[in-house]
Formats: C-alpha cells, sequence, structure tokens
C-alpha cells in the first residue's frame, strides 16, 4: 500500500470536512477549499484524523491514493495556517513596487512589468527586493511564485534575476575562462 496514503491526516479544531463521492469540501478559519478526487475512494473522519481508503489495487486506485490524500492534507493545512512563497531579486536596478494589490517589477526590460495576483491569492512587498506571495490554495500560490520568477528568471552567468529564496543557482564560467 501506498505509505503516503495509508498515514492519517490529523483534524484540527474548527476545521469542518464535507464528503460526498468524489468531493471534499474543508472549511476553517481562513477561507474554504474544494478538492475533487476519484469517486473509487474513500474518505472517513475516526477519532479527529481523517483518513483516505481505496477499494483494491488495481493501478488507477494506487495512483489516486496517495495523490488524494497529499491533495486533502494541502486542503487542511491551507485553511488552517495558510501557504507562503518568499521570492528576491538579485541585480543592479532590480526591484519591485506595489501599486495597490499589484506587483510591478523592474528587472531590465524598457518597461515595468505589473503581475495582478488571482482571487485568493496576497502578494506583498516590505524590501524593493523581496516578494512575498500568500494564499490558502498551495498551487495557486506555487503558481503566481512561478510566474514572477518567469519574469525574469536567474541568469547563468551572473545570477541576476527573481528566484526564490534560498535557491541556489551555479554561475557558469565566462568566456575568459575558456583561455
Amino acid at each position: 500500500m501506498s505509505r503516503i496514503g495509508r498515514s492519517p491526516i490529523p483534524l484540527p479544531a474548527g476545521v469542518e470536512l464535507e464528503i460526498s463521492s468524489g468531493h471534499v469540501r474543508v472549511k476553517g478559519p481562513k477561507g474554504t477549499l474544494e478538492v475533487d478526487l476519484s469517486p473509487r475512494l474513500t474518505i472517513e473522519v475516526e477519532d479527529g484524523q481523517v483518513l483516505v481508503k481505496r477499494p483494491g489495487d488495481r493501478r488507477d486506485d494506487r495512483a489516486q491514493h496517495g495523490l488524494a490524500r497529499s491533495l486533502v492534507a494541502n486542503a487542511i493545512t491551507g485553511v488552517t495556517e495558510g501557504f507562503v512563497k518568499h521570492l528576491e531579486i538579485r541585480g543592479v536596478g532590480y526591484r519591485c513596487a506595489m501599486k495597490g494589490s499589484s506587483l510591478e517589477l523592474a528587472v531590465g526590460y524598457s518597461h515595468p512589468v505589473v503581475i495582478d495576483p488571482p482571487a485568493g491569492v496576497t502578494i506583498s512587498s516590505t524590501e524593493p527586493t523581496k516578494i512575498q506571495v500568500s494564499g490558502i490554495d498551495k498551487q495557486q500560490v506555487g503558481q503566481v511564485a512561478a510566474d514572477i520568477r518567469a519574469v525574469r528568471s536567474p541568469d547563468a552567468y551572473h545570477g541576476k534575476g527573481v528566484r526564490y529564496q534560498g535557491e541556489f543557482v551555479k554561475l557558469k564560467p565566462g568566456k575568459a575562462a575558456a583561455r
């Protein structure tokens, strides 16, 4: 059996689960999330824990088991704690600024790049080189952070660009090193 799929999910106080065939709605202090799952899987709440069970050992049931458990666990974590991604900007003259709820990036182009966050995601900037993306949906937070990074991903020769906090960029030697 799947090690991930077998492990129970602790259900914190103040979190409600509405379970129907192939669909789970998680309601908590930060909001509500809905997760679509395989209708063959069953979800049970026992003793303050959520268990995901599969009907048998069919290949597609095994494939969906761990995924379903992870999606439900991420939804529970999202409505209780939320998710945050931190990005940093490196490069001379590269900076960011908040214009209302939108993020404006100056990263070496002839024009500023404006990024509007989707509903449910908040972008903030405490310093001109630090960006914080937060929300309750893990996938959406990660996608917005990836879109911001894709505006100017780190350069392989100088390391300039937008990167995740703590991301290591291995620099290539320039043509002077070839001599």
